[in-house]
């Protein structure tokens, strides 16, 4: 797959996707079992930190390391570390997401919290969080001074926007905030979503593909309107949940997260069913009964916040077809291009 050799003519995007997303998201669970304990030598630590990880998941986010570095020029095998520390990182964050959102489904099973209780979820997050510092290390250890400095720089700039998204997602929950804004849902998407998932990935792979000749910042803008068709897909199906989705239909909902659907519901709404969201929104999660949930689910339907939710998400991953010009244009065709350019398409028929 390090070969720069251009897909066939008419190839389904779909099919390129799972093909490359099968390849390296093998590889990349190759380095990670390097990586997890082997026995449960340590008791209630080593069964949990494998669990997630073992659970599967598309593997879209070291993906799209692994083939950013193919496709500046590098191998697979350069950037599979990096890749396999973005995956351990990213299921260390979701064991910490769930408690804080009180979900109850991870990946189609009970979340790691209601398996095994709040205080070991936190500590089983935590570790992972450090343990995916070993590969990076690892990943960046054969490369110059200067190029490692570089990609320790994006990684620690991902840190500081991740959790100030994951702060604002929280914090309008938590402070029963009212007037958020699309602008604002769209800053907390870049922050939140885009940087961890879609940049910062993209960035890794670009800078170990072009060993620093190439700008990570070239990726920022079709990073984030990747990363926000992305969300904004994945909180339309958190409403259409399928036999397919791993998470409880309507979590959004219990959860009162602002995704853009809510927002403007409320803000097409009348005062009176204004009112009613609101005060909707100031209860906790265990105060929201399924009733509750079904009103706001048919006010989200009443007031066009469905198709308006579509129509946003088409838009941003039209931006990002856009965006992909000016930042891989340059590049000779490769399958590798050709996986990140059916990205944005992707993220409307994934599974």
């Amino acid at each position: 797959m390090s070969e720069t050799a251009a897909p066939s003519a008419g190839m389904d995007v779909s099919r390129l996707v799972r093909e490359v997303m099968d390849e390296y998201g093998e590889a990349t669970r190759r380095v990670i079992r390097a990586y997890l304990p082997d026995r449960d030598r340590a008791p209630y630590l080593d069964g949990l930190i494998a669990d997630y990880p073992r659970r599967g998941g598309k593997m879209m986010r070291p993906t799209i390391c692994i083939a950013n570095a193919c496709a500046f020029g590098g191998r697979m095998e350069d950037a599979a570390p990096c890749a396999a520390s973005i995956e351990i990182l990213h299921n260390g964050l979701l064991v910490h997401d769930d408690i804080q959102d009180g979900s109850e489904l991870r990946r189609g099973q009970p979340t790691l919290h209601k398996l095994h209780g709040v205080p070991l979820a936190i500590n089983a997050g935590d570790a992972l969080l450090l343990l995916a510092l070993r590969p990076l290390f690892d990943g960046v250890r054969p490369l110059t001074a200067g190029l490692a400095e570089r990609i320790l720089d994006v990684t620690q700039l991902m840190a500081r926007e991740t959790a100030e998204g994951q702060a604002l997602d929280l914090g309008w929950r938590d402070r029963m905030a009212g007037e958020v804004s699309e602008a604002d849902y769209l800053t907390m998407v870049l922050k939140k979503t885009a940087w961890l998932a879609t940049i910062w990935p993209a960035q890794m792979g670009l800078l170990i593909g072009s060993r620093g000749d190439a700008d990570p910042a070239s990726v920022v803008r079709f990073g984030f309107f990747l990363g926000a068709a992305f969300q904004i897909e994945d909180d339309l199906r958190n409403l259409e949940a399928s036999a397919t989705y791993g998470k409880e239909l309507n979590g959004d909902l219990y959860e009162a997260k602002r995704t853009l659907m809510l927002i403007h519901a409320r803000r097409m709404s009348s005062s009176a069913d204004r009112q009613t969201l609101d005060g909707f929104l100031t209860l906790t999660r265990e105060e929201r009964t399924a009733e509750h949930v079904r009103w706001v689910a048919d006010l989200l339907r009443r007031q066009g916040s469905i198709d308006y939710g579509r129509t946003m998400a088409t838009a941003m991953a039209g931006a990002a077809l856009h965006e992909f010009a000016a930042a891989y244009g340059a590049l000779p065709p490769s399958r590798d291009k050709s996986f990140i350019a059916a990205l944005p398409t992707w993220v409307f028929t994934r599974p």
